[in-house]
This record gives structure tokens, C-alpha cells and sequence, in this order.
């Protein structure tokens, strides 16, 4: 038995408010209109979480600073780094306990349009969304599928640009800080690319799952250049959602 069966009366929630919204619009459809609607019920939290990560870019340069001023210090650093976020009243945590709890939903969705049901025998254009990439036939399949994963892939594009760009200015943050060039931290030119990652699970669900990332993919991406459009960078790591 799979562990997420753990959340399969969410899951049954998920699928009776998802079959109600079925009897009134298609259902690729939706499937769009809750995601959409779940999305903005988590839209305080994704605030509370840009909150934290404007905090931690802020405070990076100081951090960077401490590090480098007591590196042979393991303890002094930690006594530095703790009055710090004392006196700028920021949690080092700030904005992760947000990002924790949206897993669950996002753990209820792919259990849902990954398992078996009823709302996976209807189709969009044509395309069962039950069917999978690798059982796509016919130019008309293959063109749906095209399209939502060119979607997908511009996402990716979009959020890889704004990593690097997050990447570049932490670089540029820690030099100033250092006054010396730091090394540069282990995987972080990868980080980048992690933006694709949903081109590539996306082969491996079903339409009515490819459709969910496509649909959160893009409010992601909107919430993020609405939240940090006074141009605050966002780490990278964190834009990979």
C-alpha cells in the first residue's frame, strides 16, 4: 500500500468538490478552477513565505559576513548569527513553515489525478486525462500533449531566468560582504535548473496531473513576480515550486 494512502479522505474530499464543479464545466476545466481556487486559499501563506525569503535576501549580506569574520569560530558564529536575528526580530526560519504546509495539498492532488477514478475517463480535446505521454497516438494526442508541455517548459524558462538572476546577485551579495571571492557553494549552479523538473515529472502522470502542474506552474510563477515586484531577489532555491 502506498504511503500517500495515508491522505486518500482528502483525496476523497478533493474528488467530490472536483466532480460537483465537473457537473456545472468540463472537467480539464475543473480541474483548473480548483487548483486556481485552492492556490488563492494559500495565498496568505505564499505571502507569509515571501515575507521570510525578503528577510533572509536582506539579511544574507551579514550573514556571509559573520561566516566569513568567524569561520575558525563554530561557536562564536552561532552566538553572532543569534543576536542578529535577534535585533532585526527575523526568524532564520522565516517563510519555510509556509512553504511546509502547502505539501500536503500538493500531496493530495497528485494522489488524486495519479490514482484511478472516475474523473480520469473524461477528456480534454479529445484526450483521455488518464492517458499518459507514452501512450499518446494520433496527431491530435500528440498536439495536446505538445501544448501542455510547452506550457510547462515556459514556466521552467520563466523560473530559471529568475534564479539565475537570484544566484548572480547572492554571488554579488557575498563578495561585497567578504570584500573576497568566496568559493562557490556546492551545487548551486544546478539549482537553476531544477526549474525544468516539473517538464520531466511530467512525463512520468497522467493529463488531469500534467494539467494540475501546468495550471500551479503558472500561478507559482505569477505569485512570485507579484510578490517580489519591488525587485527583491528570490533565492533560488526556493523558486523551484
Amino acid at each position: 500500500m502506498s504511503v500517500l494512502a495515508v491522505l486518500d479522505p482528502a483525496v476523497a474530499v478533493a474528488h467530490a468538490v472536483v466532480a460537483a464543479v465537473a457537473h456545472l464545466v468540463p472537467t480539464a476545466l475543473a480541474i483548473v478552477l480548483f487548483t486556481v481556487a485552492v492556490r488563492l486559499a494559500l495565498h496568505p501563506l505564499a505571502r507569509a513565505a515571501a515575507r521570510g525569503e525578503k528577510a533572509r535576501a536582506r539579511l544574507a549580506p551579514k550573514v556571509t559576513a559573520l561566516q566569513h569574520k568567524h569561520r575558525d569560530r563554530p561557536e562564536k558564529l552561532r552566538e553572532a548569527m543569534a543576536e542578529m536575528y535577534r535585533k532585526e526580530q527575523v526568524s532564520p526560519f522565516a517563510g519555510c513553515l509556509p512553504v511546509l504546509v502547502q505539501i500536503p495539498f500538493f500531496s493530495v492532488m497528485y494522489r488524486l489525478f495519479t490514482t484511478p477514478n472516475d474523473l480520469l475517463d473524461h477528456t480534454l480535446f479529445g484526450v483521455p486525462l488518464g492517458l499518459h505521454v507514452t501512450g499518446a497516438h494520433g496527431a491530435g494526442q500528440w498536439a495536446v500533449f505538445g501544448v501542455l508541455f510547452a506550457g510547462l517548459a515556459a514556466v521552467g524558462v520563466v523560473n530559471f531566468r529568475r534564479a539565475r538572476r537570484a544566484t548572480a546577485a547572492a554571488a554579488t551579495a557575498t563578495a561585497t560582504a567578504t570584500t573576497a571571492k568566496a568559493p562557490a557553494q556546492p551545487g548551486a549552479g544546478l539549482l537553476p535548473y531544477l526549474s525544468f523538473g516539473s517538464v520531466l515529472f511530467a512525463a512520468l502522470v497522467p493529463v488531469a496531473a500534467v494539467l494540475y502542474l501546468l495550471t500551479t506552474g503558472v500561478w507559482s510563477a505569477a505569485e512570485r513576480a507579484w510578490l517580489h515586484r519591488d525587485g527583491t531577489p528570490v533565492p533560488a532555491a526556493s523558486m523551484m515550486g
